[in-house]
């Protein structure tokens, strides 16, 4: 049972689920890999209901500027082609799943999926007028992600149950969510029903 009502029009962004972001990875999310049982039962949903999802990645060049080899914050992760940037196979991404590559110049980052993307044309392209938005980490790729989606338009609703901050900074994650509920998003905790009717 889902918590929330879907209809024509939603489209799910699954956001850099990727390895090198879960345990074992070159930039972990210590919880990552807890995000990816709800994002599956997500993810199944949206495919019953012939919805669209959408998966962001990072997908950065070997010498990417935010690496700190290249003076950046970050250790490398995510460099194109590598088993870090791929997909976990545990994801059950569709086979239609839309797949946005991010920060793919090594001069420039992206922490958002519209940043430098096709992906707010490819959501008005297919009608879409409301974004649900899981992934990792909550207070840069989620939070930016959703950001974005509110300044290009769309409703937005955070899933609680599938995000993870990093917590550099103990706090960023709910000072993350708190921000996304300032822009106008909705979050979603399981258990709660959706008020986001358009």
């Amino acid at each position: 049972m889902h918590p929330f009502p879907l209809q024509p029009g939603d489209a799910l962004i699954v956001v850099d689920v990727q390895n090198d972001f879960l345990p074992g990875g070159a930039l972990v999310v210590a919880a990552g890999a807890e995000v990816i049982p709800p994002l599956n039962q997500y993810i199944e949903e949206f495919e019953r209901q012939h919805l669209p999802v959408f998966a962001t990645r990072d997908w950065h060049p070997s010498n990417h500027c935010s690496f700190t080899e290249q003076g950046g914050p970050w250790p490398s992760h995510c460099v194109t082609g590598t088993y870090g940037a791929q997909f976990p196979r545990q994801l059950r991404l569709p086979a239609d799943v839309r797949i946005i590559s991010k920060a793919t110049q090594a001069e420039a980052d992206a922490y958002s999926g519209f940043q430098g993307t096709d992906l707010a044309q490819e959501l008005c392209d297919m009608g879409c007028r409301r974004v649900f938005i899981g992934g990792l980490a909550t207070e840069y790729c989620v939070r930016a992600t959703v950001l974005d989606a509110r300044a290009a338009g769309f409703a937005a609703v955070v899933l609680a149950d599938a995000v993870r901050a990093l917590d550099a900074h103990p706090g960023d994650g709910e000072r993350a969510l708190g921000e996304m509920r300032a822009s106008g998003a909705e979050i979603l905790r399981v258990g709660e029903p959706s008020r986001a009717q358009q």
